[in-house]
């Protein structure tokens, strides 16, 4: 899961995406890189580390012109290096530059048929490399001049050979950026306006928030297949580049992904976590009508506002009792186990006047790994809790993500194989209840009629692609665990020590 951002304006962009980035940085801690166009001449700045880390007054001032993109990364596949930090460029066809948030799912084959039949050369093992690289070679084979009917029809043929969830944004040097989402409409890409004096501004995001940051207008989301380009005169072209073959938001961007005050598809990312916490308090009822739950507290952030609600129905009191150190980053896209383990401890501290003694139930957005909420657990009984009981706003995660989301190795999900008794007795609680997939998805999809379904692959085994098969899956589980991550983390640092 990753951040994008692209914007054509009639003044300086640099500061205004390094704005958007910092609103984005939850989405991904790993790298992050801006690109920018002045008159043709290409400006760029991307390394590992936080946005405000990674730019200081120097890059700032480098990065000239009125049209730029960037991005901010956290490693779902590959491995976590300066190399495959974002966005891509190639020089030919006119330069093109690209961002991407999502997970192909036939990067081997792409990348097969980029070397052997398209001729191009890839240096990193990154889908995003090899999407741009099909964007680039669908548009060097369009004749004449570039139209915005060839750059449409140059996505189309994008879509045709790469398969998965993703939101894109390319600049193309000189020219302007595009803007283009995949066919089912699993990652999410929004696109806001700002009248100036000069004109008018255009910005295309991950998330509805950065648009607010920046003073632009939500316009509309990007529609699954659809295509945008945004010529560098501020001159905007739309087009639905192939059929559109289903309308599934990726569900977990609601549950834990997006930013609270985000609007994602039309459907309020906050409200739809009050009516997780109101559907789950149900639950709880319905199991535990005599409970002896002495007071709710969230595990912060993501949780706060299902477990508001929780509390209220519950009729028991609301607590803040962990405190969250707000320089550490989100344990769950950290890569490695070793890392989340030790950060989760790093980033909470219990208070103990609001467990000593009390039957607690605390209330988490989801169980993934189970780390961090095995290692909370903990910290509730030596907080001196008399019961800890706890409640997941999300059904169990028991099948990979991959869509983008770093879930791809069952044997590393704590519900996999487990009912909820065996999961408890993992993680250390009382007591466990999940929210049923059917009531997450009534939460949900309470504000759109016109989202019915969505992208629930990790609670349901479901994928809404075509091409997710057993084998695929079992590659997956080879290629992604923490094991193989750490093997080719290895690696590279054995290749570049022996350069050092």
């Amino acid at each position: 899961m990753c951040g994008i951002v692209g914007i054509v304006s009639q003044q300086p962009v640099a500061q205004s995406i390094y704005d958007a980035l910092i609103v984005l940085q939850h989405r991904g801690q790993d790298a992050a890189g801006i690109m920018t166009d002045a008159n043709g001449t290409l400006y760029t700045r991307k390394s590992k580390g936080l946005v405000q880390d990674v730019f200081h007054q120097r890059h700032m001032s480098f990065l000239r012109g009125n049209m730029g993109i960037g991005h901010v990364r956290y490693p779902t596949a590959g491995w976590s290096s300066l190399a495959e930090a974002q966005p891509f460029y190639v020089n030919s066809p006119y330069g093109i530059c690209l961002a991407h948030n999502g997970n192909l799912t036939n990067t081997s084959q792409l990348q097969d048929m980029l070397v052997k039949q398209d001729k191009r050369h890839l240096n990193t093992g990154s889908d995003t490399e090899a999407l741009l690289n099909v964007f680039a070679h669908e548009l060097q084979s369009q004749s004449g001049e570039l139209t915005p009917e060839a750059i449409f029809t140059a996505v189309g043929a994008v879509h045709e050979r790469c398969h998965g969830g993703y939101g894109v944004i390319s600049m193309l040097i000189g020219h302007g950026i595009v803007a283009f989402r995949d066919p089912h409409g699993i990652r999410p890409i929004v696109l806001g306006k700002k009248e100036t004096k000069d004109g008018t501004d255009y910005m295309v995001a991950s998330e509805s928030v950065a648009l607010d940051a920046l003073g632009f207008e939500f316009e509309r989301d990007i529609l699954p297949g659809e295509a945008i380009f945004i010529e560098a005169d501020g001159t905007l072209h739309r087009k639905q580049c192939c059929e559109r073959r289903s309308y599934t938001p990726c569900i977990f961007e609601f549950v834990y992904f997006a930013r609270p005050d985000s609007i994602i598809d039309g459907i309020s990312v906050y409200k739809s976590r009050m009516r997780m916490g109101d559907r789950l308090a149900e639950k709880i009822l319905e199991l535990m009508p005599d409970h002896d739950i002495d007071v709710v507290i969230p595990i912060p952030d993501s949780s706060r506002t299902s477990a508001q609600q929780v509390a209220q129905k519950l009729g028991v009191k609301y607590r803040e009792g962990f405190i969250k150190n707000r320089y550490i980053g989100r344990t769950f896209i950290m890569p490695g186990q070793a890392v989340r383990e030790k950060s989760v401890r790093q980033k909470l501290n219990a208070i103990d006047l609001e467990f000593r003694d009390k039957a607690v139930l605390l209330v988490d957005d989801s169980i993934v790994r189970g780390t961090t909420s095995k290692q909370i657990i903990e910290m509730a009984r030596e907080a001196g809790a008399r019961k800890v009981y706890f409640a997941s706003a999300a059904p169990a995660v028991r099948y990979p993500n991959v869509y983008g989301i770093d879930m791809p190795v069952s044997s590393e999900l704590v519900a996999s194989g487990r009912n909820d008794a065996e999961v408890a007795e993992a993680i250390g609680a009382d007591w466990l209840v999940y929210q049923e997939l059917s009531d997450l998805i009534d939460a949900v999809k309470y504000d759109n009629g016109d989202i019915t379904e969505f992208d629930t692959s990790c609670f349901s085994g479901t994928y809404v692609t075509d091409d997710v098969s057993p084998e695929y899956l079992a590659r997956m589980e080879s290629e992604r665990s923490d094991a193989a991550k750490h093997r080719r983390e290895q690696q590279r640092l054995a290749v570049e020590g022996s350069y050092s």
